[in-house]
């Protein structure tokens, strides 16, 4: 075994070293392979970890109020239970009856469509209907569009179901999960990582909190809008505008676009106008007004964090993970500042290295 020359350092890489390291690497190349295999269950397992948080300060609150915590999470299950029922039997009679009524009129719609003069300028541009001819093949080979759609609801309901059912279970036996697991860390730590997951805690809470006041007054406003303007099928519209707050920044101008075409084509161009000038203004609120509120309340997220964070969670996780990248961004955020914080408490020299020796 050759020894090291005079003036060689031996090496300080050990064989445990180097089994730590590799160890390590494969450990994080088979937890992202096992992320990108169960996107479903992360999907679900994210979204009821958001609602059981919105949920928890509910209880919290009933609890500074008095009142124990298990009946706390009773009463609020019940008025969750209660919201929803109610929300359903008022609202999915009209939208399904509007959505029939809106698939039977697609094909009117179409023809219209194709007959605007602006579709006309932007087919002999753009050479549009020969594009679609082109995907027309392939979409007459793909599976039935209405067992599609009815699979698709089916699915989804399935998803809530289960969503719900897996929030009720974080609910009550979340706090004492995240308690064993800090019994078992060190004193040292313990204060700084509870500390962390407190002001994620509150950060999450604030967002979802706001968040569903934002979709809720974007839904509301935007149905009576549509229904001043005579629109058709204004509520399922006014749902969806108020759904698309769940992508912050893109999601209300995208659909704000989308209503107003389908409103320049069912309607008068007046119509399309008022329609126009409303998601304006109402942009201008969201934007400059309520969407800052918000994400005061989670420790301000830079914009260009959120679209980030937006773009990628999106492509990963679709529609949830428009939903989940503020929180993911501000929890990020909190992690780094607590890391740093950390990093320079342990930096900065101890009085006790300076005291003079008595």
């Amino acid at each position: 075994m050759a020894t090291p020359g005079p003036g060689q350092c031996p090496s300080r890489v050990s064989l445990t070293t180097v089994f730590t390291v590799s160890f390590g690497v494969v450990l994080v190349v088979a937890l992202v392979f096992f992320l990108l295999r169960t996107q479903v269950s992360l999907t679900l397992a994210l979204g009821s970890a958001l609602a059981a948080v919105a949920m928890d300060h509910a209880v919290e609150l009933l609890v500074r109020r008095g009142l124990r915590r298990s009946w706390a999470i009773v009463a609020v299950l019940s008025v969750v239970a209660a919201l929803l029922a109610g929300i359903g039997l008022l609202l999915v009679p009209p939208i399904v009856t509007q959505m029939r009524a809106l698939v039977a009129e697609t094909p009117v719609l179409w023809q219209r469509l194709q007959e605007a003069p602006w579709f006309v300028r932007l087919d002999t541009v753009l050479d549009l209907q020969q594009r679609l001819r082109e995907s027309g093949p392939a979409a007459a080979g793909a599976v039935n569009p209405l067992l599609s759609a009815i699979g698709g609801v089916v699915s989804a309901l399935a998803g809530i179901v289960s969503c719900f059912f897996l929030a009720i279970f974080m609910l009550v036996f979340g706090r004492n999960l995240v308690a064993a697991v800090f019994a078992q860390l060190r004193p040292a730590r313990r204060e700084s990582y509870q500390r962390m997951i407190t002001k994620i805690y509150r950060s999450v809470g604030g967002y979802l909190g706001g968040l569903l006041g934002i979709c809720a007054i974007n839904a509301a406003l935007t149905t009576a809008t549509l229904a001043i303007v005579r629109v058709p099928f204004f509520l399922p519209l006014g749902i969806l505008s108020g759904a698309s707050s769940l992508l912050p920044y893109v999601g209300p101008l995208v659909a704000g676009m989308a209503i107003t075409l389908f409103v320049l084509v069912t309607g008068s161009p007046w119509g399309a106008l008022a329609v126009a000038i409303y998601f304006v203004v109402y942009g201008q609120l969201e934007g400059n007004v309520l969407a800052p509120f918000i994400y005061r309340r989670t420790s301000r997220v830079n914009p260009l964090v959120t679209l980030l964070a937006i773009l990628f969670l999106v492509e990963f996780m679709g529609v949830v993970g428009a939903l989940v990248a503020v929180p993911v961004a501000a929890a990020a955020q909190i992690v780094i500042a607590e890391i740093v914080s950390l990093r320079r408490e342990q930096a900065r020299p101890s009085p006790e290295r300076h005291a003079s020796p008595s």
